[in-house]
């Protein structure tokens, strides 16, 4: 196992100290401050205040530490303030900040390109542009396959989330809290049910796939259809990892169909789920993919990386934004990209898994109100029901994170039905800190199902 002390490069204490309850005084004065000064409708899952960040550990204004279960939603993959980055991201900043690479490029961009190129699946000839969200990468791919096919269907699956912009809150799933008042949204939709292991029976992957491509064929015409766009492991959905099988099944399709197949590693990607991208646990090669979050260590930086001759086939100025592509950005993706590769974080991902998920097992006898436990790497779920039955139990999973947010563990709810918590340590985590964190997830569970 790589050391602790190389992977985790911080000045920060590992460990948890909590000195004030939670929120403290300082965190609830700047919360009186947000109130009145920030959009209701940007939500806010714990009201503390961060300070400083590092390792597995936050900090926040008041000197509690917090053992940090979510990075971001899987985005500090590498640690907050990965001193790489760090020096990358100033060393940049000293230099230029923006010149915009539609009007004068610059080599950062290109870099990030080549990485890209290299790194996802397929040893075919690629081409990457860059962008500033998950969101937008999205669109964009959208964009280029409608470009490339000359055709208008976008099939999109059951539990998928692909982004809050009017076309990709089209392509998103659930209606609460991301679409809910919105519309109308953008036409050419279509929604196509997603192998769910834990609530379809465990059907086999290819018999889920051969439904799916049955409808597709039926409600939509395969000759219609742009592209098929789907998360290998469905984030916002629960961490839903789809019956071997089935992707294979739907890249196939697509293939025999002149459709573009798209996978949204978003969340998934940059060594979160044990190897670079999750597409690779099922040897699936997509034509796109779409990735952000973890890429480039906390900044906002987004790619979309496909066969040349689809990328290609967009007109001169179909693609950029002002922002896309940001040097800064830039400079902290390939330090990041360097510390991924340099430590072997994909093995690391493969370490928290094999700690994890036995630590949940055990959750999970002992308490009986965990159904399923899923996922890969440090991308890890657990869904709570009633006990005794499939049912959902959204209220026990809100009452277990909020159990863990008072003893200063950070972890994330997720799901269509609200019952999953979803674990995304960072992968520079140390041991000691993921099975403290367990601790105190194990008590929360014991002590309300009690």
């Amino acid at each position: 196992m790589t050391s602790t002390v190389e992977l985790t490069a911080t000045d920060i204490p590992q460990e948890r100290r909590l000195v004030t309850a939670l929120p403290g005084p300082k965190s609830t004065e700047l919360q009186a401050r947000r109130v009145a000064a920030v959009s209701k409708g940007v939500s806010g899952m714990l009201p503390i205040y961060i300070d400083r960040a590092g390792g597995g550990i936050l900090v926040d204004i008041d000197g509690n530490q917090l053992i940090d279960m979510g990075a971001g939603i899987a985005v500090t993959n590498v640690g907050n303030a990965a001193p790489a980055v760090v020096e990358a991201v100033q060393a940049q900043v000293a230099k230029f900040t923006h010149t915009c690479f539609m009007v004068t490029s610059y080599e950062g961009y290109v870099e990030v390109c080549e990485a890209l190129n290299r790194l996802t699946p397929g040893d075919h000839d690629k081409r990457s542009a860059l962008f500033n969200s998950g969101a937008e990468a999205v669109e964009n791919a959208i964009k280029v396959s409608r470009a490339y096919t000359k055709r208008q269907a976008v099939v999109v699956f059951e539990h998928g989330y692909h982004g809050r912009t009017n076309l990709t809150m089209a392509m998103t799933a659930k209606n609460m809290p991301y679409k809910q008042s919105f519309g109308p949204f953008a036409s050419e939709i279509y929604r196509v049910p997603l192998s769910y292991p834990f609530h379809d029976g465990n059907r086999a992957g290819a018999d889920v796939a051969a439904d799916v491509i049955s409808k597709i064929e039926k409600e939509i015409g395969a000759d219609n259809v742009a592209a098929i766009i789907i998360e290998p492991i469905a984030g916002e959905g629960g961490f839903i990892v789809p019956a071997p099988g089935f992707l294979p099944s739907l890249v196939s399709f697509a293939n025999d169909n002149g459709i573009v197949f798209i996978a949204d590693e978003i969340q998934t990607g940059f060594c979160r789920t044990g190897s670079w991208f999750a597409s690779e646990h099922e040897g699936i090669v997509p034509d796109m993919m779409t990735t952000a979050k973890g890429i480039a260590g906390g900044l906002p930086l987004a790619g979309l990386t496909g066969r040349a001759e689809i990328m290609d086939s967009v007109h001169a100025g179909g693609l950029g934004g002002t922002y896309g592509g940001n040097p800064v950005a830039c400079a902290a993706a390939v330090a990041a990209i360097s510390i991924m590769e340099e430590q072997d974080l994909a093995g690391r991902a493969r370490e928290i898994e094999a700690v994890m998920i036995p630590r949940l097992k055990s959750i999970a006898e002992k308490t009986g109100v965990i159904g399923d436990i899923r996922g890969r790497g440090a991308m890890i779920a657990v869904e709570l029901v009633k006990k005794g039955t499939n049912t959902p139990d959204a209220e026990f999973t809100s009452a277990v994170s909020k159990a863990c947010h008072a003893q200063g563990v950070v972890v994330l709810t997720a799901g269509t039905y609200g019952n999953v918590l979803r674990f995304l340590p960072p992968l520079v985590m140390p041991m000691h800190l993921l099975e403290e964190a367990l601790d105190i997830i194990e008590e929360a569970f014991v002590s309300l199902t009690k």
